[in-house]
């Protein structure tokens, strides 16, 4: 898969451009169900056409520039995790437009011109809801009143599932409440994050249960904390395994604020500090809780992991 990452104002020569493309566009966080349909149509158009798939996306978030946010964005899938998701739905071209106060300026005349025409883009689809140049002047309407002829428009209505509209924001609801099984539905897989295993204090391993410190990609999303029934993708291979996200209350400073992400990966005895892995998120076990000594901690842990194994093998 090809990715180009564009700045205006930006440097490609239209007269350089010999692929012509059929354009998914929007922000994509998540690539959940209603994402996949609107990349779906492009990609299908794509083959209608005899041209190459492409899709446009956007990087930081619109509302770090345009709200001058002070916190940092969480994205349910940051920009690397969304580029390997499209690859993996057969996307050929990925655009990554950097957002800045210059392109949020950009009249919906100029967008056209700067990122459908000159990127010989002959025919777009996006959702019902997408805008575009300043202060979200433009929108689908907008899109096919200035084609002039020169690309198509496909606009892709609601997608909704038996409660109502797909969003990214409903997956967000999901997330927090440490309900994977409702933030799967909308994905159309589990919800994943993608880290690193670093360094922790090893006190797991001194009652029984060994755990991969993970620390998240950075901006990455993590679910409420409790202990969940998840799988860790190590070397290219998935495991089962139990996680605890929390602040570690039985051994841990009340003051001492740093989140932490520890997986117990059932039947595995590798040294893997360093490895890059990805958590896949099946099931919320349990809210996190405070144990009045090591005893009744390691009795519970045992309980947690017993029921993953129950939970994993009820799934084959």
């Amino acid at each position: 898969m090809n990715v180009v990452h564009l700045k205006y104002p930006h440097e490609l020569n239209p007269l350089q451009q010999s692929s012509a493309y059929s354009l998914a566009v929007g922000f994509f966080d998540g690539v959940h169900k209603g994402h996949q349909a609107v990349i779906k149509a492009a990609m299908e158009k794509a083959q209608e056409l005899n041209i190459e798939s492409a899709v446009m996306t956007f990087d930081p978030h619109p509302s770090i520039v345009l709200g001058g946010r002070k916190e940092q964005i969480f994205y349910i899938t940051p920009l690397q995790q969304k580029i390997a998701i499209l690859e993996g739905l057969g996307v050929e071209n990925v655009f990554v437009v950097n957002f800045t106060s210059d392109f949020a300026k950009l009249s919906p005349e100029e967008f056209i011109q700067y990122f459908i025409r000159d990127l010989n883009v002959k025919h777009v689809t996006a959702g019902f809801d997408f805008s575009f140049g300043k202060f979200g002047q433009g929108n689908m309407d907008t899109m096919k009143e200035l084609s002039n002829g020169d690309y198509g428009v496909t606009v892709i209505d609601k997608q909704a599932d038996d409660v109502e509209k797909i969003s990214s924001t409903r997956i967000r609801e999901y997330l927090k409440a440490g309900d994977m099984e409702g933030a799967a539905k909308l994905l159309g897989r589990a919800f994943k994050v993608p880290g690193i295993v670093i360094q922790g204090d090893k006190r797991g391993r001194t009652i029984g249960f060994p755990t991969a410190n993970i620390q998240p990609h950075e901006g990455s999303f993590i679910p409420r904390t409790g202990v969940y029934a998840v799988r860790l993708k190590v070397q290219n291979k998935w495991y089962n395994g139990v996680c605890n996200v929390g602040y570690r209350p039985t051994f841990k400073n009340p003051d001492d604020k740093q989140l932490s992400i520890e997986v117990h990966i059932l039947d595995f005895n590798k040294n893997i500090y360093g490895e890059d892995v990805t958590i896949g998120w099946e099931k919320h076990l349990r809210n996190e809780q405070k144990f009045d000594g090591i005893d009744s901690l390691k009795a519970q842990i045992e309980k947690d992991k017993n029921e993953a194994i129950e939970y994993f093998q009820n799934l084959s």
